[in-house]
């Protein structure tokens, strides 16, 4: 059965920092593209980072660069998202999702919320 479990979010103040992580099972990990996802109520749910099967390749939202980090640990099956500088803005619904040519797989999502 294929599974994306999140976790490491939770309440941070503004400037703060969060490491989310996603553990994969049921599938074969290493062969998956691995991208994180953010949805604000009333907002669409919009691309946050790519990462590559192998870990090579990385992309990232412009507001996200230079504040966040996408990796992954394949041995592991684990994808994380080290996020700096944190603020208001970034509060929404985090999701986990493995890509392999059309094919996808969805976390269940974690809230991330950034206040004082």
């Amino acid at each position: 059965q294929v599974q994306l479990v999140e976790s490491g979010g939770g309440l941070v103040q503004p400037g703060g920092s969060l490491r989310l992580s996603c553990a994969g099972s049921g599938f074969t990990f290493s062969d998956y593209f691995m991208s994180w996802y953010r949805q604000a109520p009333g907002k669409e749910r919009e691309l946050v980072a790519t990462i590559s099967s192998g870990g090579a390749y990385t992309n990232y939202a412009d507001s996200m660069k230079g504040r966040s980090t996408i990796s992954r640990d394949n041995a592991k099956s684990t994808v994380y998202l080290q996020m700096n500088s944190l603020k208001p803005e970034d509060t929404a619904v985090y999701y986990c999702k493995a890509r392999r040519g059309s094919r996808d797989y969805w976390g269940q999502g974690t809230q991330v919320t950034v206040s004082s």
